[in-house]
């Protein structure tokens, strides 16, 4: 049972969607106005679903002040076919995404991947350190030169399956394919935009890596040496 925090101004999308989840066994927490979600604590929250187009403050706004200082799991709701909103959203932090308009079982079936994957202890290693990061799987916490970045619970996902495949070239299709609980929609950008986002909370600079190369035409190795290492 997770306590979820739905953000529409179709009141009766979010009429349904509040039953709809409260059948299934949630807690749903319904908002047509955005700015008054933002006074509550995200952190009393599992879960967020987000309307992208509302008027006034839209999903865009309500995730950017999300991510300045909170980790809470978001799913955006999207136009149907409209890449630039995944992409975007995905850019901002977002977990996953859902097109409109959408089957109840299938968003139901993100929420569980979604919850999945931020409650899921990794326990491969107790403590990832690096030249300049450090990675502890177990918290799914990281630390910049000493400094607490916060990371989504996609982008923990996919740092750390790079963690455990060190000097392997990693394409796309193997990236998405062994990080399935992201919930990949299958266009060109998706692991583009996730890796990129990596890389300005690592540090990373693509033009010069010391943490996650492109293979031009293949895809990405993780280059960085833990400090354990010789």
């Amino acid at each position: 049972m997770a306590r979820i925090a739905v953000v529409d101004d179709d009141k009766k999308l979010l009429e349904l969607l509040t039953g709809y989840l409260e059948e299934n066994n949630h807690i749903p927490v319904p908002y047509s106005d955005p700015e008054v979600f933002l006074k509550q604590e995200a952190g009393s929250f599992d879960l967020l679903i987000l309307d992208i187009r509302m008027p006034g403050m839209d999903g865009f706004d309500v995730l950017r002040s999300i991510r300045k200082d909170s980790s809470l799991p978001v799913i955006m709701l999207t136009a149907r076919g409209d890449v630039y909103d995944r992409i975007v959203g995905l850019e901002l932090g977002a977990d996953d995404y859902l097109p409109k308009p959408f089957e109840p079982r299938e968003l139901l079936a993100r929420i569980e991947a979604v919850l999945r994957r931020a409650t899921a202890k990794k326990q491969t290693f107790s403590r990832l350190d690096y030249e300049t990061f450090t990675l502890i799987p177990e918290s799914m916490r990281l630390t910049v030169q000493g400094l607490e970045i916060t990371l989504t619970t996609a982008e923990f996902e996919l740092l750390h399956y790079l963690c455990i495949n060190p000097f392997r070239v990693l394409t796309r299709d193997n990236i998405m394919e062994n990080t399935k609980d992201i919930g990949w929609e299958s266009f060109d950008r998706s692991v583009d935009v996730l890796i990129s986002r990596l890389r300005k909370k690592l540090g990373d600079d693509p033009s010069n890596p010391g943490i996650i190369k492109t293979v031009w035409g293949e895809g990405y190795m993780f280059i960085a040496k833990r400090n354990d290492e010789s």
